[in-house]
C-alpha cells in the first residue's frame, strides 16, 4: 500500500459558470480549505494576536516572510527554537514566501543585481544579499522546505 501524499489538493465543488473551485488542501500539519484566509505572521508573530488565540479562531495557515525572518531574529535563534513552528508555538501550516517582495515594497532600502538583490537593511543599516540559493537557505532554517 503506497504512503499519502504530503501534499494533496481534492476539488470540493467548482462552479460551471464561473469556474471558481472550493479545495481541500492537505499539507503536512493539517487540512486547510480554499479559498482561505491566510494572516501574515512576518516576524512570526500576528501582531495584537497569539498563536492560541489564531487557532481558536479557526486559523489552519499563516505566512511568514523569509526576508524578515532572516533578518531579524535570524534563522539561527529559530533553528535552535525547534524551526519557525517552535518559535511561533504554532501547530498548524505555515507558508513562507521568497523573500522577493520586499525587492519592490522595500525599493529605496534594495538595488537588483545579476547577483541577487543588495537590500540595505531597515534594521541596522547592514547590506545583505539575497539570492535564491539565500532564499532557500533561509527556509530550510525555518524549517520550511520548499518544494
Amino acid at each position: 500500500m503506497a504512503a499519502a501524499a504530503a501534499l494533496a489538493l481534492r476539488v470540493v465543488a467548482e462552479c460551471g459558470r464561473t469556474k471558481a473551485r472550493a479545495c481541500e488542501l492537505r499539507l503536512p500539519h493539517g487540512t486547510v480549505e480554499s479559498p482561505v484566509f491566510m494572516p501574515v505572521g512576518t516576524q512570526g508573530t500576528m501582531k495584537g494576536l497569539t498563536a492560541t488565540q489564531l487557532e481558536a479562531l479557526g486559523c489552519r495557515l499563516c505566512l511568514g516572510n523569509t526576508y524578515h525572518l532572516g533578518m531579524r531574529p535570524g534563522p539561527e535563534l529559530i533553528k535552535k527554537a525547534g524551526g519557525l513552528h517552535g518559535f511561533m508555538n504554532w501547530p498548524q501550516n505555515l507558508l513562507t514566501d521568497s523573500g522577493g517582495f520586499q525587492m519592490v515594497s522595500l525599493v529605496t532600502l534594495s538595488q537588483v543585481t545579476e547577483e541577487g538583490v543588495h537590500f540595505c537593511s531597515p534594521y541596522d543599516g547592514k547590506e545583505i544579499l539575497l539570492t535564491p540559493e539565500k532564499s532557500i537557505e533561509i527556509q530550510n532554517a525555518l524549517g520550511n522546505y520548499p518544494l
